[in-house]
């Protein structure tokens, strides 16, 4: 694939694809007219790409009618995916291998002296992606100065590594210690398994995260080795696929940090798609949030496998160094994203006490909820939705895909007789227990962090998400719910608002001090020169180039750094001072003081670097006549807590709702991408970037 468009064509669309556990959308944003327009078909998990390649198709083919090369006219492609996310969530990596310095096979499940879950008998430890007999440790040593203490013991490498290969092992992942001052052991190693592994995906931790802190950095590079044959063989699938389409362009997949990178250094680094598809969303709802007038937003995305959210405060996303991410420790740069597992999908089971529980497995698209009548038997959140009358109960998509309300309901009756209830009770239990699973994943990025959400606005996108935001907010206190025009496909969107984007680091123990200035300066300048090499790759215009430096900082005997910015320039005993300047802030205003003399350390050194590109477009309409019964398409009966009751409810197309019209509930909203519930006593209003605006009653 080429950079341009050949044959002397020149494409207009930009598109973003978000390929999902359930449903694949497509936003396509034309640049010659600022149109913005919206697709979404059912997910193909047996062979994802299928179901990218005909959403693309059959979305460019609506809108430019070209029946024979319907991705001509495609000047550029964003993916973002969740393959790696829900591999993780469902423990369907590969087998790793495990390659690391003699008398540290067990860290990886010693971990830290740190627990989430202190006084919690019941918590239960992630599972271990590497099980101990795979753990081969080796001879070698390197001291902290980057001194070869005792030389790597090649022969006892190539032993474990015929081991592993003959357990059938596909992935390998090699941690030594203080590889990130010297990497030769590790290159040495590498070397070794490429002979006697050929074909095996390989990561070593000095090339996945160049940063101290043993532990992070080997659950990073073990986390990147199980995701590596996984993203590999998609991406290698998806892109013949793409090629056959005609796509005139290289695709581009995002990245946790909501930049996005090629295919081909996306294939090596999965760990840094952990977050792909969700940290489109809090792009693109940053970008709307700002927009409307609604700096402090949380944000709700809800698929079909997992939910998301995002704290954003002034508008601003914040950006972390280091996540755990379903329990595993990760040293790359992400949107500070909480993922659960509670989606549509989600399956409802009876645990060992006899109590409801709900996830974090999913029905997926294949065979998917009872309802889509693809033999699946157990009832999910989407099942629950369908016979509580929520959700369409005969149909979705706009009529493209038919739903099956009596077998949903079959399901729930048999759930139902196990657990002594009426059927109506549980379907709506089930609603209950994955709203409170939602709020628990709110409460981390909000309460924990001294955060009250009943300050914030929440934004709710995905798929489910606006169906359960108004219950999710009612739980956490919120006033406000915030519903994109598009809330299905905003990931995707958010793929259209997002620029391309890469980071680079590399620790090295230096004092804030002016005899270390040609040290701090030449850290500063090989992230830089990785940098530039990056947009050398990705021929990053040079009018399109930025690049943003930092360092993350501490007080001697400190062991947790806060990352400070780098003035623009050359590093001069200026820049010195200001880096003290900026610690000292930044440590009064997270811990409430500093220690003035007090020896500052520079830790780790960054560089960010931006390819700018064109974005689409959020124009803003002026308020109309606030009556909407020109946007009602008739009425259904609604199951309600609040009555334990079928209600009649007023259905609205969303299409039909224009800026200024006003309603209350009960209400049902519905759209091609997604539905949205008003229960009774909501308001709601459309402003003037299209958004649902709904006011939830104390």
């Amino acid at each position: 694939m080429k950079d341009g468009a050949p044959d002397g064509r020149h494409g207009t669309w930009r598109v973003g694809v978000d390929s999902g556990g359930t449903f694949t959308d497509v936003c396509m944003f034309d640049e010659a007219s600022g149109d913005i327009a919206v697709w979404k078909v059912p997910s193909t998990p047996d062979d994802p790409s299928r179901g990218i390649a005909e959403g693309v198709s059959e979305g460019m083919r609506e809108r430019t009618g070209a029946a024979d090369d319907p991705a001509a006219a495609i000047a550029y492609l964003g993916h973002g995916t969740t393959v790696a996310t829900n591999a993780l969530i469902t423990h369907r990596g590969a087998r790793v291998g495990l390659l690391t310095t003699d008398g540290f096979r067990d860290l990886l499940e010693i971990g830290r002296q740190k627990r989430p879950d202190l006084y919690d008998i019941f918590a239960d430890k992630p599972q271990t992606l590497v099980t101990r007999d795979l753990r081969f440790e080796v001879p070698e040593r390197m001291l902290h100065t980057g001194e070869i203490a005792r030389p790597l013991d090649e022969d006892a490498v190539r032993a474990a590594v015929r081991e592993m290969r003959a357990e059938g092992i596909g992935a390998v992942a090699i941690c030594f210690l203080y590889a990130f001052v010297n990497p030769a052991h590790e290159q040495a190693a590498r070397r070794i398994v490429e002979e006697e592994m050929p074909g095996a995906f390989i990561c070593a931790s000095h090339e996945i995260a160049p940063e101290f802190r043993e532990f992070e950095r080997l659950s990073t590079a073990t986390v990147n080795a199980y995701l590596g044959p996984i993203m590999h063989r998609y991406i290698s699938r998806l892109s013949p696929r793409l090629e056959e389409l005609g796509l005139p362009v290289a695709p581009h997949l995002t990245q946790s940090n909501g930049g996005v990178v090629r295919f081909e250094a996306a294939a090596q680094t999965p760990v840094r798609a952990v977050l792909s598809g969700p940290s489109t969303g809090v792009v693109a709802a940053q970008a709307i949030g700002t927009r409307a007038g609604f700096p402090d937003v949380i944000t709700f995305d809800m698929g079909g496998t997992s939910s998301d959210v995002a704290l954003l405060a002034g508008g601003e996303t914040t950006q972390t160094n280091e996540s755990v991410v379903h329990g595993y420790p990760i040293k790359a740069p992400m949107l500070d994203i909480h993922t659960v597992g509670a989606g549509g999908g989600s399956i409802a089971s009876i645990d060992t006490g006899g109590l409801l529980k709900v996830g974090p497995q999913s029905a997926g698209a294949d065979p998917g909820p009872v309802c889509y009548g693809r033999g699946a038997t157990e009832p999910t959140v989407t099942d629950a939705n369908i016979v509580l009358q929520v959700l369409n109960p005969t149909h979705l998509l706009d009529g493209r895909m038919e739903v099956r309300r009596d077998l949903a309901v079959e399901a729930l009756e048999r759930m139902a007789a196990r657990l002594g209830m009426e059927t109506m009770d549980v379907a709506q239990g089930i609603i209950s227990v994955v709203t409170a699973n939602m709020a628990k994943a709110i409460r981390v990025i909000s309460v924990q962090r001294g955060h009250d959400p009943r300050g914030y606005a929440l934004m709710a996108f995905g798929g489910a998400g606006p169906l359960h935001a108004v219950r999710l907010a009612q739980e956490l206190g919120m006033g406000r719910v915030v519903i994109p025009r598009t809330p299905g496909i905003l990931c995707a969107m958010g793929l259209l608002l997002t620029d391309m984007r890469a980071d680079f680091s590399t620790t090295r123990l230096l004092p804030l001090e002016a005899a270390a200035l040609d040290g701090i300066a030449d850290a500063m300048r090989a992230v830089e020169d990785e940098a530039a090499r990056w947009f050398e790759t990705e021929a990053v215009p040079a009018e399109k180039r930025r690049t943003a430096r930092r360092v993350d900082m501490r007080y001697e005997g400190q062991n947790y750094e806060l990352s400070i910015p780098v003035p623009d320039g050359p590093v001069t005993e200026a820049t010195l001072a200001a880096l003290e300047a900026g610690f000292t802030a930044a440590h009064e205003r997270m811990y409430g003081f500093a220690v003035e003399g007090e020896r500052i350390l520079c830790v780790t050194f960054r560089a960010e670097a931006l390819g700018l590109v064109k974005k689409a477009a959020l124009p803003d309409q002026p308020a109309g006549d606030a009556d909407p019964s020109g946007a009602v398409i008739g009425t259904r009966d609604v199951w309600y807590p609040e009555t334990r009751a079928f209600s009649e409810t007023t259905l609205y197309a969303r299409d039909r709702l224009r800026p200024g019209m006003t309603f209350e509930g009960p209400a049902i909203v519905e759209q091609m991408d997604t539905t949205t519930l008003v229960p009774p006593g909501v308001i709601a209003r459309v402003d003037g970037l299209e958004n649902l605006v709904l006011e939830v009653p104390k």
